[in-house]
């Protein structure tokens, strides 16, 4: 049977307006460091434009023919406004930094938070590398505008403004004919700003693809090498990066145009002033000195201009970056306020509740955007103290029914309850202490041992660390480790095997004490002294709680007080180990297949 192909759904993103609210609240504590910013940035560019002026002066001495000591006061003056030119620069650059480097970095800090309350799902559907994209290349985005381009453009317009009233104050007319570079350069502006947005955007979608076929062909690397596909993933990868690469062409080529036009406008306003000069100076009505410091006036108005028009070029990427950024944010926020109230009773460790109740599935449907359901009107209870182990072959839909009963992926229908309450309704803390779900994949974040154990409980004393790594017999091994709990492990520390660290995740969920756990498959890569260890482990870890097993092996099922055969995300048997034998069905197939392969 042939399924719809699964579409991707992005990641949100957020409205210029939504973009535009939410950089005002980041900002609006840093008012006076902005105010005294604009303030120095105000005294730079006017002694800026004293140059151009002096430089005028000393034309018209020269003109006039005056005494050599005639000199010394525009030197002064020059030598004046370049040490205040200077410093005012050095200060703005201080005060601008510290307005917005702080809430850059709340931000950063808001979306990786965001991020890890998303519902995997949710960033399955977008993608992995849409999710890698955002808080790696936006943010870097982002903060080269906030270090850099905020500056420069704060600095080339108050510049601009200042030039334009010392254009005026030589006469008016240097102004008018100034301002003739106005409507090319406003039509040039409002064409790149219709065009760059959309591409821009575009671009940044683009980068995420590239990303996400990367990182599927690093981490799927064994079985593209098993399979011969490694021709098919660099035919991919190659034709995700050539469109990033054909985004990037695109934009060069806009560029070209943009600044193109602005030299145009530049041409016009400098010839209108250079025309305007050649008469005002022929009737007598400005000096020479006067003529020239206008045309300086403009000649230096060249880089402000086209810095001001030229930055929204990073404006616009940095604009793109950050409505995917604030998406996040936003998706985060609602994902949180989505979370219903949690009474404190709920927050108890659920199984020292007098009366535990079940966990149980009504109705459970789920399948992926514009895909099949892969879980069909499914109902299921597990009650406390039970183990129940789903059997059946790959793809059958075991591995998404133990994420659904652990909340981590959400039903398109039906739903996932603990005592009436939707699981997908409480906090993380309430369901943690309700369901834990230990993957056959897990992972050791860098670190200390100490920190990966208090993932579970962050106030767990070094006692309570240890018991619960004697209790799934790991505190051997740790306490043989150099630094014994404080070793540092994963990424830029002591590498894990596989079998540690999964033995690393029983220790968690002992010290976390939930009221039922979820084994997806944990011991299946483990060889045969391993998966006695672990099976051992994961029999502590059980004791007492409701579980379900998604067995790998078969004797994890043989001793289960009720067996679910899935198929086709459906259950089609159920019942104990030895009635479902005798029945002769699916599951005595399946048993008997693996007797077989054992002897």
């Amino acid at each position: 049977m042939t399924g719809a192909t699964p579409q991707r759904r992005r990641l949100p993103v957020a409205s210029g307006r939504r973009v535009a609210r939410h950089t005002r609240h980041m900002l609006r504590r840093r008012w006076l460091p902005l105010a005294g910013a604009s303030v120095a940035t105000i005294v730079q560019a006017a002694a800026a434009l004293g140059v151009p002026a002096v430089i005028g002066w000393i034309t018209q001495l020269v003109v006039d023919r005056a005494a050599p000591a005639a000199l010394i006061a525009p030197i002064v003056v020059l030598v004046v406004c370049a040490v205040l030119s200077a410093a005012s620069t050095w200060l703005s650059g201080r005060l601008l930094a510290s307005a917005v480097l702080p809430p850059l970095g709340e931000l950063r800090e808001e979306v990786v938070s965001a991020a890890v309350r998303l519902p995997l799902d949710t960033v399955e559907d977008g993608g992995e590398g849409d999710l890698v994209s955002r808080v790696s290349d936006d943010v870097e985005q982002v903060t080269e505008v906030a270090q850099g381009t905020l500056g420069s453009m704060l600095s080339a317009a108050i510049a601009i403004a200042v030039t334009l009233v010392g254009l005026a104050g030589l006469d008016w007319r240097f102004a008018v004919a100034g301002l003739l570079a106005v409507p090319v350069q406003g039509f040039t502006l409002r064409w790149y700003l219709r065009v760059s947005g959309p591409l821009y955007a575009e671009g940044r979608v683009s980068a995420g693809r590239r990303t996400a076929r990367l990182l599927e062909s690093f981490s799927a690397l064994p079985t593209i090498r098993a399979f011969g596909l490694r021709g098919r993933q660099q035919r991919l990868a190659a034709e995700a990066s050539a469109d990033t690469v054909a985004y990037e062409l695109k934009a060069t080529r806009m560029m070209t145009r943009f600044y193109g036009r602005l030299n145009l406008a530049e041409l016009i306003g400098l010839s209108a002033i250079l025309v305007v000069a050649f008469a005002l100076v022929g009737a007598g009505e400005v000096s020479v000195g006067a003529a020239t410091a206008a045309a300086l006036f403009f000649a230096g108005l060249f880089n402000p201009i086209n810095t001001v028009l030229g930055v929204f070029d990073d404006l616009q990427r940095a604009g793109a970056g950050l409505a995917r950024l604030i998406g996040v944010v936003e998706a985060g926020a609602v994902a949180g306020q989505a979370v219903a109230a949690v009474s404190p009773t709920d927050r108890q460790p659920a199984r020292e509740q007098a009366a535990a109740p079940a966990l149980s599935a009504r109705a459970l449907t789920f399948g992926y955007t514009g895909g099949v359901d892969l879980i069909r009107n499914l109902d299921l209870a597990v009650r406390p103290g039970t183990r129940v182990a789903v059997v059946g072959a790959s793809g059958s839909g075991k591995s998404t029914l133990a994420s659904l009963l652990a909340g981590v992926r959400h039903p398109r229908g039906g739903v996932v309850e603990y005592g009436g309450l939707p699981l997908g309704g409480l906090d993380a803390d309430a369901r943690g202490r309700i369901v834990a779900l230990v993957a056959q994949e897990t992972h050791v974040f860098a670190g200390t041992v100490a920190d990966n154990l208090r993932l579970a409980r962050p106030a767990a004393t070094d006692d309570e660390l240890r018991d619960a790594l004697a209790a799934v017999g790991s505190l051997p091994w740790v306490e043989a480790l150099p630094h014994g709990m404080e070793t540092l492990v994963g990424a830029g520390g002591r590498a894990l095997s596989p079998l540690l660290g999964q033995h690393l995740a029983l220790a968690r969920v002992h010290l976390l004490d939930p009221a039922f756990v979820i084994l997806d498959e944990a011991t299946a890569d483990a060889g045969s002294d391993a998966s006695r260890s672990l099976d051992a482990a994961a029999e502590v870890v059980l004791a007492g709680r409701g579980a379900l097993v998604v067995a790998h092996r078969l004797s994890q099922a043989e001793t289960a007080d009720r067996i679910l055969v899935m198929d086709a995300g459906n259950v089609v048997e159920s019942g104990r180990h030895d009635e479902l034998v005798a029945a002769g069905g699916q599951y005595a197939r399946l048993w008997n297949a693996w007797a077989t392969a054992q002897d």
